[in-house]
């Protein structure tokens, strides 16, 4: 339903939203489907049914409880993509425990803030990724972990923290203990031996579908990240009608290669196959194109997650040709905005013809928009669709905060089950991101049309405001990225002297191309208006990315600013 003239939208939708928890869902779906796959993990070579998966959670949540842990308490992972993330996260669900997501590239000061701010009690923690020995990180940090084990740790640092519990994927039962304040993954299910199944039913009566269930951070490409607290309630309706929108069901097969700490994966993922009985096929620990390929080929998954990034990583990849990926129907992009010409790439070259583009965010559990198969193409490919059922979308000036016009171009605003409880700790800047109408700004540009749809237009902060003109990063990147040459492009403002800001795009070329400068700029020229055209074009082999696989353009800013500073004038 949307306003006469004005950029407001309202679904309601056809289904009631789901008034349960988590693990009441997941308790329904494994009963239905008790025989069904439910993960797959390739990386361990493990396949669990529902039945499996429901049994190995129950036995995780139990020992979960013999340590001490309850409904509310707070536990944190710093992991990869693997099988026990997926049981601790359903585990924690279980016993009404909140799930504090640890990005797995933060290093020791990122961690700090993470496990203080949001006073981690209990830590799953694997022994490493790439380069980042987590091991020695954690006992540089706990020096108590060298003192016997057993016992709650007791820190003067971190004096929520009671336990750290260690697992190597490849083989948790079988984990060393790195020093003896460790606690390994074996020992917290035998803890939970002595305890019987009932114990589990009895928590059922005090969890509430309202209850804070997890608490993400978001990814700190624009700041300091802040600790989103979502419920029950939030992610789960969010999976589920996310699910129905892709017409997924029992019979789907997801490739997930997004990082599980992110909304992206443990959401629109994890939660997404459960909440219908589909099943999760784990690609890979972290992001590897070769990797999701033969995922696709191997498993005959029906759909596929992802950020542009990544589908121009397999899109790209020298074996692309050597893998069927004809099951291939249906999947989400969303992270970042989707040129026109790589949708068109996906549907053709990946057989994916339902591919749907998802907006969104941390904030609200976490997608907004989603694109429908049943759109026309010129839609799927310019805009991120309507607003999911049961949600509100409104296009405001940011200044005086009024509605604006239909067509014209404002701050996304949400409203609906999907808006986070709040950030953890932080009232201050939870009062500046929700309004007392409960509306959430998104810090996002946009425009809407006169049934709904959705145009992303950039970012408020990421506007570049050259000679008083405003520019809009993702048009120019649109055109850029049609280039034939061209694989990828980032584009962004940077300080100039005359102008305020001048453009700059940052451009990767496909294998074997090349690429100068005043190619980019030509072709720009014939096709925008002459302040549109970049001032500066690099071409560069790889651009700063989170772990999540979102390109990081306050440093490309940064490494641009500090590169120009030192060029004589």
């Amino acid at each position: 339903m949307s306003q006469d003239g004005m950029s407001y939208y309202r679904t309601n939708g056809d289904i009631s939203l789901l008034e349960r928890t988590i693990p009441r869902h997941f308790a329904e779906v494994a009963k239905r489907f008790p025989n069904h796959e439910a993960v797959v993990s390739i990386p361990q070579g493990k396949r669990l049914t529902y039945a499996e998966l429901a049994g190995r959670v129950a036995q995780l949540a139990l020992g979960l409880l013999a340590m001490g842990f309850g409904k509310g308490d707070r536990i944190g992972i710093w992991s990869t993509n693997n099988l026990e993330w997926l049981l601790l996260q359903l585990a924690t669900a279980r016993i009404g425990a909140i799930l504090v997501t640890i990005n797995p590239a933060y290093l020791s000061k990122e961690l700090t803030y993470a496990l203080q701010h949001s006073e981690v009690q209990g830590l799953f923690m694997i022994p490493a990724f790439k380069s980042n020995n987590y091991i020695e990180t954690i006992k540089k940090l706990l020096p108590e972990l060298q003192k016997s084990g057993g016992a709650r740790l007791n820190s003067e640092k971190f004096p929520f923290l009671g336990y750290v519990v260690i697992y190597d994927p490849g083989c948790p039962a079988k984990t060393m203990r790195p020093a003896p304040g460790f606690t390994t993954w074996s020992e917290v299910i035998d803890r939970g031996a002595n305890l019987t199944p009932q114990k589990l039913n009895s928590i059922d009566a005090v969890l509430a579908s309202r209850d804070q269930i997890n608490i993400q951070y978001t990814s700190g490409t624009t700041g300091f990240p802040k600790a989103v607290v979502l419920s029950h309630y939030n992610i789960l309706n969010n999976a589920y009608f996310s699910a129905l929108a892709m017409h997924f069901t029992e019979r789907d097969r997801l490739c997930v290669p997004v990082p599980f700490y992110h909304c992206f994966g443990m959401v629109l993922a994890n939660l997404l196959c459960l909440s219908v009985g589909a099943c999760i096929v784990i690609a890979c620990e972290h992001f590897d194109a070769l990797e999701v390929l033969k995922a696709l080929n191997d498993e005959k998954c029906s759909a596929i997650h992802g950020v542009p990034t990544m589908f121009i990583a397999a899109l790209e990849h020298p074996r692309f040709d050597d893998f069927n990926l004809s099951t291939l129907r249906t999947g989400i992009m969303a992270g970042a905005p989707c040129p026109p010409a790589l949708m068109k790439r996906i549907q053709l070259d990946m057989h994916c013809e339902e591919i749907l583009i998802g907006y969104g965010e941390t904030e609200a559990s976490p997608l907004t928009h989603l694109t429908s198969r049943d759109d026309s193409l010129e839609r799927r490919l310019e805009t991120v669709g309507r607003n999911l059922p049961h949600q509100e979308v409104k296009i405001v000036d940011s200044i005086s905060e009024e509605i604006v016009p239909l067509g014209s171009v404002g701050e996304i605003c949400f409203r609906g089950y999907h808006v986070m409880q709040g950030y953890y700790g932080d009232q201050k800047a939870t009062a500046q991101a929700i309004d007392k109408e409960g509306w959430l700004k998104s810090g996002d540009l946009g425009k809407m049309d006169a049934d709904g749809y959705v145009q992303i237009t950039g970012r408020l902060k990421e506007m570049i405001i050259r000679g008083g003109e405003n520019i809009y990063p993702r048009e120019i990147e649109d055109l850029i990225f049609s280039h034939p040459k061209v694989a990828a492009v980032s584009v962004f403002g940077i300080p100039d002297n005359f102008y305020g800001e001048e453009i700059m795009a940052w451009i990767k070329p496909h294998a074997g191309e090349t690429v100068k400068e005043p190619e980019i700029q030509d072709y720009c020229r014939q096709n925008l208006a002459h302040f549109k055209v970049p001032r500066h074009v690099w071409i560069v082999e790889e651009f700063p990315m989170t772990v999540t696989g979102k390109i990081q353009k306050f440093r490309m800013r940064e490494l641009a600013m500090a590169k120009l500073a030192d060029k004589p004038s």
